[in-house]
């Protein structure tokens, strides 16, 4: 990859994105006026797809190549490895948010990973907590403020990062906080390297349900909305939501 990509993808626009986050959907909700017909999950609709359709043509123009020629030339045992040491870093603020969430077969479960992981599994890069069946449960704290009782809002898609609801951005500084690839290098520069990384790992993993919802999805923007609410609803719920899912 060249440094000209690596700058882009970290560039002080994308580094400053979680800081920006909550002032930024304030406005973009003060500014948008929503009609008698606007989907009460999405009031800022017609603003939502011009922001996704400049998301996507910044995916399909410089993200999706360099993931795609990432997966062509990285062995499949590299790329395991990359995404097992992403994903234990993950499972550590997962431990985290299972504790605030006072699920304690979840939390155990998780610092188990972590712990076995880190260990045997030689810093994340082999899953072996998997592989002695050792349940992971992914939650961020997002999730947990909807198990606190907040409301998700409306549905906002923000540049560069993509779908959200209003309880996630204002959760997303925290998770930024507590995602530890971004503070693993000694400088600022070994910092990028290890986010770009995350960030094309990430994507490359997409690539084929990505290809999958471009075949089938009529319209892609109600396609990724409704799969992202339902997703966080059912996640909120245990997989067991009730029936009304309204912003209050």
């Amino acid at each position: 990859m060249t440094r000209g990509v690596q700058r882009w993808l970290v560039s002080p626009v994308a580094r400053r994105a979680s800081r920006l986050a909550i002032p930024l959907a304030v406005v973009l909700l003060q500014g948008c006026a929503t009609g008698p017909d606007a989907n009460p999950r999405d009031p800022m609709e017609p603003l939502n797809r011009a922001v996704f359709r400049f998301n996507d043509a910044l995916d399909s123009t410089v993200l999706k190549p360099v993931a795609t020629g990432y997966k062509a030339v990285t062995p499949s045992l590299i790329r395991k490895g990359v995404g097992n040491f992403f994903n234990n870093l993950q499972d550590m603020w997962s431990s985290v948010n299972s504790a605030l969430q006072g699920r304690g077969q979840e939390f155990s479960d998780n610092i188990g990973r972590v712990m076995v992981n880190s260990t045997i599994g030689m810093f994340g890069l082999i899953d072996v907590a998997s592989a002695l069946q050792i349940d992971r449960h992914t939650t961020d704290f997002g999730t947990t403020l909807g198990r606190w009782g907040v409301a998700p809002g409306p549905y906002v898609v923000l540049p560069l990062l993509g779908p959200f609801t209003l309880r996630e951005v204002a959760a997303y500084p925290i998770d930024y906080t507590g995602d530890r690839s971004s503070q693993l290098g000694g400088s600022a520069d070994a910092n990028a390297e290890i986010s770009v990384l995350k960030i094309i790992d990430r994507r490359a993993n997409l690539l084929d349900a990505g290809n999958i919802i471009d075949g089938a999805a009529l319209d892609p923007y109600t396609f990724m909305r409704d799969g992202y609410l339902q997703r966080q609803r059912n996640v909120q719920y245990d997989g067991n939501p009730p029936d009304e899912d309204l912003p209050p």
